[in-house]
Formats: structure tokens, sequence, C-alpha cells
């Protein structure tokens, strides 16, 4: 069953929690550039830290959920569960790599194309989005790359970085939408433990076969990494999985993009980076774009609302 088919409607609660989520994911670049430590090693502490203080809850108050997972239907959401880990793994280690490939202006903005890889799989899995939804996308998108000041660099190593950010964005878009089937049916206690734990696995792996050093950084980068774990994956990442039962994954993707203005806000109060006034126009532009986004899926929800009260329950199509 399509996750549209039995969303029910945004309330007060899930705005809150994306504007939440909004505001902790923005403090992601500015804490991991402080950060004293490779950003694979990052990755796989604050998802490994993160999954240690869920557990506890998650294991004991969700213990049947796990369980049926584990057995007949409930096996294919399970499955979800673990492939959105994989993608997000797959994200940080495409992504985080290509920063230092190419610039990081341009890893930043290519990696932004997530919301266009979000609109294509939406597109794959049968659902139409509105002409206002697209328009909104690519205003966010070009916003965004105007707003890093992307510096496409003709070199072969700049070029694989290139590859590397693009296929971070896809992998991200993959990872949203896999958790948007999941949350489905899942609770987000048991869906972020499972997600995050196979997402450190594999970066565990990655980072052991890479030789990246997992051990040796000085008091301010744990702290760092501390405040990751409670500022931009478990109030950020778990926000936004939480929003997932309400909330489209495109909308959601195109959300995350405000972490640009966010993370150059909290560059300059904290670090001092003042932005750059060239990039003011990129950033107006990605606010109109995601303002556009929100308003033409609030409109189809309404309009989707309208159909389906008007659709009597005994002649309303069976859905499996």
């Amino acid at each position: 069953m399509p996750p549209e088919a039995h969303r029910p409607p945004p309330d007060l609660l899930t705005t809150g929690a994306l504007a939440l989520a909004v505001v902790a994911v923005s403090s992601s670049a500015p804490l991991i550039a402080f950060a004293a430590a490779p950003a694979l090693a990052i990755a796989f502490w604050r998802n490994l830290l993160s999954v240690a203080v869920l557990s506890p809850f998650a294991l004991t108050r969700r213990r049947a959920e796990f369980r049926s997972l584990t057995t007949g239907t409930g096996r294919r959401d399970g499955v979800f569960c673990v492939l959105s880990g994989v993608a997000l793994a797959a994200h940080f280690a495409t992504w985080m790599p290509s920063a230092k490939l190419t610039s990081v202006a341009a890893a930043t903005a290519l990696v932004a194309t997530q919301p266009v890889w979000q609109g294509l799989i939406a597109r794959a899995q049968g659902r139409r989005l509105p002409l206002g939804m697209w328009a909104g996308i690519g205003l966010a998108v070009v916003g965004a790359v105007l707003a890093t000041g992307a510096d496409f660099k003709l070199s072969g190593e700049a070029f694989v970085g290139d590859l590397l950010a693009v296929a971070g964005g896809m992998f991200a878009a993959v990872y949203t939408a896999l958790g948007e089937r999941a949350r489905a049916t899942v609770s987000t206690a048991t869906y972020t433990t499972i997600c995050y734990g196979v997402c450190a696995l594999i970066l565990l792996v990655v980072c052991l076969v890479g030789q990246v050093p997992l051990g040796g950084f000085d008091t301010g980068t744990w702290l760092a990494v501390l405040a990751l774990v409670g500022g931009a994956q478990l109030l950020g990442h778990s926000m936004f999985n939480y929003a997932l039962r309400r909330i489209s994954a495109t909308t959601i993707s195109v959300l995350i993009l405000l972490e640009a203005p966010g993370a150059a806000l909290l560059g300059w109060a904290w670090l001092g980076q003042l932005p750059d006034p060239v990039t003011v126009p990129g950033l107006a532009l990605l606010l109109a774009g995601v303002a556009v986004v929100v308003l033409s899926s609030a409109r189809s929800a309404r309009r989707t609302s309208r159909v389906t009260t008007a659709v009597p329950a005994d002649t309303a199509p069976l859905r499996d």
C-alpha cells in the first residue's frame, strides 16, 4: 500500500518536529568543521551513540514490534528498515569523501540535488507530483547551488568528487523514500534503532577497511560528536523520520535544504564565518522554493482529502 494511501494529515506536533529538525541539522556542518576527526569516523560515532541512546527504550517498550518485523507480513517492513540503514551509510560514505576530492561548495551543491531524486523516485512509484511542486524543487535546488557558491573544478579528482556528491544526494533520497515506506507501519523508535544500527555497522566496516582512525581525539572533538548525536542525529534525522508518517518524502527532502541558511547563520554566530553577500540571492531563492513546495503539497493534500471524503465508504476502491 502506498504511504500516501493512509497518511494522516499534518498536525501541530509534526510541524513543530520539522522546525526542530531543521534547526538541529543546521548544527551539523559547523560541528563537523569544528571537530578534529575524520568525517567517516564522526558519522560512525553519531550513529552508534544514537543507537546506544535509543535501544534501551526501543528494546524494552517495542519488543513485540521488533519480533513482528522478523516474521510473517511484518518481515517486509523490517527489510525496509534495514535497507534504509544501508542507504544512509551509502550517503555518508559517498558524500563525506566527496568534499575531500572536490570543493566543499561543489559537494554541498551537488548533494542538494536530493529533492530531484526524491521526485523521480516518487514518479517511479506511480505518484503524480503537482507542477507547482516540481517548480519549487527546481527553485530550491538552484537556490542551494547559488547559496553555496559552488565552484566546479575541471580535474579528474574533482570530477570523481562531484560524482560522489551526486551519488550522496541520490542515496539520501533512497534513504528517505525507504524510511517513508517503513514509517507507514513501524514506530519511530523501532525504525530509527534499526536504521542507525545498520548504518553504524556498515560504517564501522568501511572505517576498518579504509584504516580510518576511530579514536585518539581531543576532548573538544568528542564534545562535538556528542552534540551531533543529541542535535543533528536524534533531534534532526529522528524528527524528520517521525514526520514521514504525515509528510511526504519529497516535501521532507526539500525542507532539509533549509539546513543551508541555518548552517550559515550558526557558522556566523559561532565560528565567525560571515556569509558572502553573493550567497544572499541564492538563500532567498531557496526559501522561495521551499515555500512553493510546502504550499503546493498542502493544496494537493486538501484536494486528496476532499476526493476521499466525497467517495462513499462502500464504493471506495480496495487497496492492498
